[in-house]
Protein backbone atom coordinates (compact mmCIF):
# COMPACT_ATOMS: atom_id res chain seq x y z
CA UNK A 1 0.00 0.00 0.00
CA UNK A 2 1.39 3.40 -0.95
CA UNK A 3 0.48 6.54 0.93
CA UNK A 4 -1.18 9.24 -1.11
CA UNK A 5 0.12 12.75 -0.52
CA UNK A 6 0.28 16.25 -1.92
CA UNK A 7 2.31 19.33 -1.06
CA UNK A 8 0.92 22.80 -0.44
CA UNK A 9 3.40 25.61 -0.35
CA UNK A 10 3.24 28.55 2.03
CA UNK A 11 1.25 31.60 0.91
CA UNK A 12 1.79 35.07 2.38
CA UNK A 13 -0.86 37.65 3.29
CA UNK A 14 -0.12 39.93 0.32
CA UNK A 15 -0.62 37.08 -2.13
CA UNK A 16 -3.79 35.87 -0.39
CA UNK A 17 -5.37 39.32 -0.76
CA UNK A 18 -5.52 38.78 -4.53
CA UNK A 19 -7.29 35.39 -4.37
CA UNK A 20 -10.85 34.87 -5.54
CA UNK A 21 -13.07 32.33 -3.79
CA UNK A 22 -11.83 29.29 -5.73
CA UNK A 23 -8.15 30.12 -5.27
CA UNK A 24 -8.75 30.62 -1.56
CA UNK A 25 -10.39 27.21 -1.29
CA UNK A 26 -7.68 25.54 -3.37
CA UNK A 27 -4.98 26.97 -1.14
CA UNK A 28 -6.43 26.49 2.34
CA UNK A 29 -9.30 23.95 2.26
CA UNK A 30 -8.85 20.14 2.34
CA UNK A 31 -12.12 18.62 1.13
CA UNK A 32 -11.70 14.84 0.68
CA UNK A 33 -9.33 13.72 3.39
CA UNK A 34 -11.09 10.56 4.59
CA UNK A 35 -11.06 7.72 2.04
CA UNK A 36 -11.71 4.06 2.97
CA UNK A 37 -8.66 1.77 3.01
CA UNK A 38 -6.21 4.64 2.46
CA UNK A 39 -3.70 6.78 4.29
CA UNK A 40 -3.54 10.31 2.90
CA UNK A 41 -1.44 13.34 3.78
CA UNK A 42 -1.13 16.96 2.83
CA UNK A 43 2.39 18.24 3.43
CA UNK A 44 2.07 21.94 4.18
CA UNK A 45 5.04 24.27 4.21
CA UNK A 46 3.73 26.10 7.26
CA UNK A 47 6.11 24.77 9.93
CA UNK A 48 6.26 21.64 7.68
CA UNK A 49 3.10 20.52 9.44
CA UNK A 50 1.45 17.47 7.86
CA UNK A 51 -2.31 16.83 7.93
CA UNK A 52 -3.62 13.38 7.13
CA UNK A 53 -5.96 10.48 7.72
CA UNK A 54 -6.04 6.70 7.93
CA UNK A 55 -9.36 4.94 7.31
CA UNK A 56 -8.96 1.18 7.71
CA UNK A 57 -12.06 -0.88 7.02
CA UNK A 58 -11.10 -4.51 6.47
CA UNK A 59 -7.39 -3.93 5.93
CA UNK A 60 -4.63 -2.99 8.36
CA UNK A 61 -2.94 0.17 7.11
CA UNK A 62 0.75 0.80 7.77
CA UNK A 63 2.30 4.25 8.07
CA UNK A 64 5.36 4.33 5.84
CA UNK A 65 7.66 7.14 4.81
CA UNK A 66 6.97 9.30 1.76
CA UNK A 67 9.46 10.83 -0.63
CA UNK A 68 9.44 14.43 0.73
CA UNK A 69 10.63 13.15 4.13
CA UNK A 70 13.77 11.48 2.71
CA UNK A 71 13.77 9.12 5.68
CA UNK A 72 13.76 5.36 6.22
CA UNK A 73 10.57 5.46 8.27
CA UNK A 74 7.88 8.09 8.78
CA UNK A 75 8.72 9.03 12.37
CA UNK A 76 12.47 9.11 11.90
CA UNK A 77 12.51 12.86 12.58
CA UNK A 78 8.82 13.51 13.28
CA UNK A 79 6.17 13.23 15.98
CA UNK A 80 2.56 12.23 15.34
CA UNK A 81 -0.80 13.06 16.85
CA UNK A 82 -3.79 10.77 16.22
CA UNK A 83 -7.42 11.57 17.02
CA UNK A 84 -10.06 8.97 16.18
CA UNK A 85 -13.20 10.62 14.79
CA UNK A 86 -14.92 7.38 13.70
CA UNK A 87 -15.70 3.96 15.15
CA UNK A 88 -13.46 2.11 17.60
CA UNK A 89 -10.00 1.35 16.30
CA UNK A 90 -6.51 0.16 17.16
CA UNK A 91 -3.21 1.93 16.60
CA UNK A 92 -0.23 -0.40 17.01
CA UNK A 93 3.16 1.21 17.59
CA UNK A 94 6.20 -1.07 17.48
CA UNK A 95 4.13 -4.00 18.73
CA UNK A 96 2.18 -2.12 21.42
CA UNK A 97 -1.57 -1.81 20.77
CA UNK A 98 -3.53 1.31 21.71
CA UNK A 99 -7.32 1.10 21.46
CA UNK A 100 -8.93 4.41 20.56
CA UNK A 101 -12.65 5.07 20.79
CA UNK A 102 -14.34 8.04 19.17
CA UNK A 103 -12.65 11.36 20.07
CA UNK A 104 -9.75 9.72 21.89
CA UNK A 105 -6.17 10.66 21.06
CA UNK A 106 -2.71 9.13 20.89
CA UNK A 107 0.65 10.89 20.84
CA UNK A 108 3.39 8.95 19.04
CA UNK A 109 6.95 10.12 19.57
CA UNK A 110 9.85 10.42 17.18
CA UNK A 111 11.86 7.27 16.55
CA UNK A 112 8.98 4.78 16.59
CA UNK A 113 9.40 2.67 13.47
CA UNK A 114 6.24 0.69 12.74
CA UNK A 115 2.78 2.23 13.10
CA UNK A 116 -0.39 0.50 11.88
CA UNK A 117 -4.08 1.37 11.93
CA UNK A 118 -7.04 -1.02 12.17
CA UNK A 119 -10.79 -0.89 12.82
CA UNK A 120 -12.42 -3.11 15.43
CA UNK A 121 -15.65 -3.36 13.37
CA UNK A 122 -15.60 -3.04 9.59
CA UNK A 123 -19.25 -1.90 9.61
CA UNK A 124 -18.25 1.04 11.83
CA UNK A 125 -14.71 1.84 10.67
CA UNK A 126 -12.33 4.03 12.59
CA UNK A 127 -11.34 7.37 11.07
CA UNK A 128 -7.94 8.36 12.34
CA UNK A 129 -7.16 12.05 11.89
CA UNK A 130 -3.40 12.60 11.77
CA UNK A 131 -1.20 15.62 12.42
CA UNK A 132 2.59 15.46 12.28
CA UNK A 133 5.42 17.92 12.85
CA UNK A 134 9.22 17.77 12.84
CA UNK A 135 10.67 16.65 16.17
CA UNK A 136 14.13 17.06 17.69
CA UNK A 137 13.59 14.78 20.69
CA UNK A 138 11.92 11.41 21.32
CA UNK A 139 9.13 11.64 23.91
CA UNK A 140 7.07 8.64 25.13
CA UNK A 141 3.87 7.56 23.41
CA UNK A 142 0.73 8.39 25.37
CA UNK A 143 -3.02 7.83 24.97
CA UNK A 144 -5.34 10.65 26.05
CA UNK A 145 -9.11 10.46 26.52
CA UNK A 146 -11.61 13.22 27.22
CA UNK A 147 -11.49 12.12 30.87
CA UNK A 148 -7.71 12.55 31.08
CA UNK A 149 -7.51 15.71 28.95
CA UNK A 150 -7.23 19.20 30.36
CA UNK A 151 -10.72 20.70 29.98
CA UNK A 152 -11.58 24.38 29.60
CA UNK A 153 -15.17 25.64 29.78
CA UNK A 154 -15.44 28.79 27.71
CA UNK A 155 -17.99 31.28 26.37
CA UNK A 156 -21.62 31.88 27.26
CA UNK A 157 -25.11 31.50 25.76
CA UNK A 158 -25.36 35.28 25.52
CA UNK A 159 -22.44 35.45 23.08
CA UNK A 160 -23.37 32.21 21.26
CA UNK A 161 -20.00 30.60 21.97
CA UNK A 162 -20.50 28.28 24.95
CA UNK A 163 -18.08 25.40 24.46
CA UNK A 164 -15.81 22.86 26.08
CA UNK A 165 -12.18 22.67 24.97
CA UNK A 166 -10.46 19.33 25.51
CA UNK A 167 -6.70 19.87 25.45
CA UNK A 168 -5.61 16.40 24.40
CA UNK A 169 -2.01 16.80 23.25
CA UNK A 170 -0.64 19.87 25.04
CA UNK A 171 2.34 20.26 27.36
CA UNK A 172 0.17 20.10 30.50
CA UNK A 173 -0.93 16.59 29.44
CA UNK A 174 1.73 15.16 27.10
CA UNK A 175 5.38 16.01 26.46
CA UNK A 176 5.87 17.02 22.82
CA UNK A 177 8.43 18.89 20.77
CA UNK A 178 6.04 21.30 19.06
CA UNK A 179 2.83 19.49 18.13
CA UNK A 180 -0.41 20.33 19.95
CA UNK A 181 -3.91 18.97 19.35
CA UNK A 182 -7.31 19.22 20.98
CA UNK A 183 -11.05 18.99 20.57
CA UNK A 184 -13.65 21.73 20.94
CA UNK A 185 -17.35 20.87 21.28
CA UNK A 186 -19.97 23.61 21.03
CA UNK A 187 -23.12 23.52 23.12
CA UNK A 188 -26.52 23.46 21.34
CA UNK A 189 -27.49 27.02 20.46
CA UNK A 190 -23.86 28.15 20.21
CA UNK A 191 -22.20 28.65 16.84
CA UNK A 192 -18.99 30.70 17.31
CA UNK A 193 -16.01 28.38 17.71
CA UNK A 194 -13.79 31.14 19.04
CA UNK A 195 -14.65 34.76 19.62
CA UNK A 196 -12.80 37.02 20.05
CA UNK A 197 -10.94 35.82 16.99
CA UNK A 198 -7.20 35.44 17.38
CA UNK A 199 -3.95 34.82 15.58
CA UNK A 200 -0.62 33.52 16.81
CA UNK A 201 2.33 34.43 14.63
CA UNK A 202 4.44 31.85 16.44
CA UNK A 203 2.27 28.88 15.45
CA UNK A 204 0.22 27.71 12.51
CA UNK A 205 -3.05 25.81 12.99
CA UNK A 206 -5.38 23.42 11.22
CA UNK A 207 -9.11 22.93 11.89
CA UNK A 208 -11.04 19.70 11.20
CA UNK A 209 -14.78 20.38 11.42
CA UNK A 210 -16.91 17.51 12.78
CA UNK A 211 -20.43 16.46 13.76
CA UNK A 212 -21.95 18.88 11.28
CA UNK A 213 -25.23 17.76 9.63
CA UNK A 214 -25.01 17.22 5.87
CA UNK A 215 -27.27 20.18 5.12
CA UNK A 216 -25.37 22.59 7.41
CA UNK A 217 -22.03 24.42 7.06
CA UNK A 218 -19.49 26.53 8.93
CA UNK A 219 -18.27 29.92 7.76
CA UNK A 220 -14.56 29.84 8.61
CA UNK A 221 -13.07 33.31 8.85
CA UNK A 222 -9.40 33.81 8.00
CA UNK A 223 -7.03 36.52 6.80
CA UNK A 224 -5.41 39.47 8.50
CA UNK A 225 -7.60 41.21 11.09
CA UNK A 226 -8.30 44.11 8.73
CA UNK A 227 -8.41 41.99 5.56
CA UNK A 228 -10.68 39.07 6.44
CA UNK A 229 -11.95 36.35 4.12
CA UNK A 230 -14.43 33.50 4.53
CA UNK A 231 -14.35 29.84 3.48
CA UNK A 232 -17.55 27.78 3.70
CA UNK A 233 -16.74 24.36 5.17
CA UNK A 234 -18.72 21.11 5.36
CA UNK A 235 -18.47 18.11 7.68
CA UNK A 236 -15.04 16.41 7.90
CA UNK A 237 -13.30 19.13 5.92
CA UNK A 238 -10.12 20.86 7.06
CA UNK A 239 -8.91 24.45 6.89
CA UNK A 240 -5.19 25.21 7.04
CA UNK A 241 -4.62 28.47 8.94
CA UNK A 242 -1.29 30.27 8.37
CA UNK A 243 0.45 32.03 11.28
CA UNK A 244 -0.48 35.46 9.90
CA UNK A 245 -4.19 34.65 9.74
CA UNK A 246 -6.96 34.94 12.27
CA UNK A 247 -9.11 31.86 12.74
CA UNK A 248 -12.69 31.95 13.84
CA UNK A 249 -15.91 30.45 12.59
CA UNK A 250 -19.66 30.37 12.91
CA UNK A 251 -21.86 27.42 11.98
CA UNK A 252 -25.45 27.15 10.89
CA UNK A 253 -25.79 24.61 13.74
CA UNK A 254 -23.61 23.54 16.65
CA UNK A 255 -20.67 21.28 15.80
CA UNK A 256 -17.24 20.16 16.99
CA UNK A 257 -13.75 20.56 15.63
CA UNK A 258 -10.27 19.16 16.15
CA UNK A 259 -7.51 21.74 16.22
CA UNK A 260 -3.86 21.04 15.64
CA UNK A 261 -0.89 23.40 15.93
CA UNK A 262 2.85 23.43 15.50
CA UNK A 263 5.47 26.12 15.81
CA UNK A 264 8.01 27.56 18.21
CA UNK A 265 5.76 28.18 21.22
CA UNK A 266 3.95 25.59 23.35
CA UNK A 267 2.08 28.20 25.41
CA UNK A 268 -1.58 27.60 24.48
CA UNK A 269 -2.60 31.06 25.69
CA UNK A 270 0.01 32.86 23.57
CA UNK A 271 -2.27 34.63 21.09
CA UNK A 272 -3.27 38.06 19.86
CA UNK A 273 -7.03 38.59 20.24
CA UNK A 274 -9.34 40.61 18.03
CA UNK A 275 -12.94 41.23 19.07
CA UNK A 276 -15.83 41.77 16.64
CA UNK A 277 -15.31 45.55 16.70
CA UNK A 278 -11.66 45.10 15.68
CA UNK A 279 -12.33 43.10 12.50
CA UNK A 280 -12.99 44.35 9.00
Amino acid sequence: MSIQYESRYAIGPNEAKTFDTQKLRDAFLLQDLFTPEKIQFVYTHYERHMVGSAVPVKEILELTSIDPLKSEFFLSRRELGVVNVGGAGIVEVDGVQHELDNKEALYVGAGDKKVTFASKDATKPAKFYLNSAPAHHAFPDKKVTRETANVLKMGSPETCNQREIYQLIVREVVQTCQLQMGLTILKPGSVWNTMPAHQHDRRMEVYLYLDLPADQAVAHFMGEPHETRVIWVKNEQVVVSPPWSIHSGAGSSNYAFVWGMSGENLDYADMDKYGPADLT
